[in-house]
């Protein structure tokens, strides 16, 4: 009998979610032993056209990894769901857009200036690029940019969703252990939509900073000057996205002394991951006076990035106007 088919694919991302799953160590042996992987851009030599010419359902597995930027991004995203049964949603990137998402905030014509003619760039003709170029083999054509970046569940229906930047690894290794157990039916998968490899709580439930409800009346940066150690950051005036995001990483980095950036999404029940945030830094806000909370507000730099840092497309906001 022939195996089952997998196939992971990149859209807008930046390839870490596909050398997470290359970091599943020994288990990388049981992927390939169980599936014929049909395509993989990063780690092995595949075509379009052969998936193509797969029978619609014939993969058994998909993990897309990245959101989608431009036209090749969709139709490779239509495609994939056509060909899968099972359709991942995978990374931050896919789920919610990520940082390649914070390009909402412009127009495609900024990107397109600060790109081509940004102060790092040698471009003295003011080239531009073009869709579609006529040359003497023939004529080359470029994927069409779009205005928005959009999650991956906002073109084509997705059945799970794999949270991180990138998923951890012992996550991704257990996720995949509930696949192949059943492939051999000896499990049920997960209802449809579930979030696999993550928990429904936040990051400050696996954080084990001692929080005691201190007020905060200014924000800094961690390379300020050294954090206790012990006590939660966000009581220490450092931002910390832990309030607001998903359980799952093992709060890898408040337990390194870093602020959580959110990169495993919202927790359980929020909607819109920025004003979740928002509320609990109001929460540790000493004052009541409009003026003064306005001045320690303005202590948190970048807002947009800070609040929207993974969220922005996923986001009741989107994009900017």
């Amino acid at each position: 009998m022939s195996k089952p088919k997998f196939s992971m694919y990149w859209g807008a991302s930046c390839g870490g979610c596909d050398i997470a799953v290359l970091n599943i160590h020994e288990k990388i042996l049981e992927v390939d032993e169980t599936f014929e992987i049909v395509l993989w851009p990063v780690a092995v030599d595949a075509k379009y056209a052969d998936v193509e010419a797969l029978p619609d359902g014939d993969i058994t597995l998909t993990l897309f990894n990245g959101g989608i930027r431009n036209e090749e991004n969709e139709h490779m995203a239509r495609l994939l769901r056509r060909k899968s049964q099972i359709l991942v949603a995978f990374g931050s990137c896919a789920s919610e857009g990520c940082v390649p998402a914070l390009a909402n905030l412009y127009p495609r014509e900024r990107l397109f200036e600060t790109v081509y003619a940004g102060p790092t760039t040698e471009n003295p003709e003011g080239r531009r690029p073009l869709e579609r170029a006529a040359v003497p083999e023939g004529e080359l054509h470029l994927p069409k940019f779009y205005p928005t970046l959009r999650t991956l569940d906002e073109v084509v229906e997705v059945d799970y969703i794999i949270p991180g930047c990138p998923p951890e690894s012992h996550q991704i290794a257990a996720v995949l252990d509930v696949v192949f157990a059943a492939l051999r039916g000896e499990a049920e998968l997960p209802p449809k939509g579930s979030v696999l490899g993550a928990g429904i709580s936040t990051v400050c439930e696996e954080c084990p900073r001692k929080r005691d409800v201190k007020k905060i009346r200014a924000f800094r940066r961690i390379q300020d000057g050294p954090a206790d150690p012990e006590i939660c950051l966000l009581e220490q005036g450092i931002l910390c996205a832990g309030p607001a995001t998903r359980d799952g990483c093992g709060a890898l980095c408040p337990l390194a002394g870093a602020a959580c950036i959110g990169c495993y999404g919202p927790s359980e029940g929020v909607v819109d991951y920025g004003a979740r945030l928002m509320s609990a830094v109001a929460s540790v806000i000493d004052s009541r006076d409009p003026e003064e909370i306005e001045r320690i507000l303005d202590g948190i730099p970048d807002p947009a990035g800070a609040f929207y840092r993974f969220n922005l497309a996923g986001s009741l906001l989107r994009r900017g106007r």
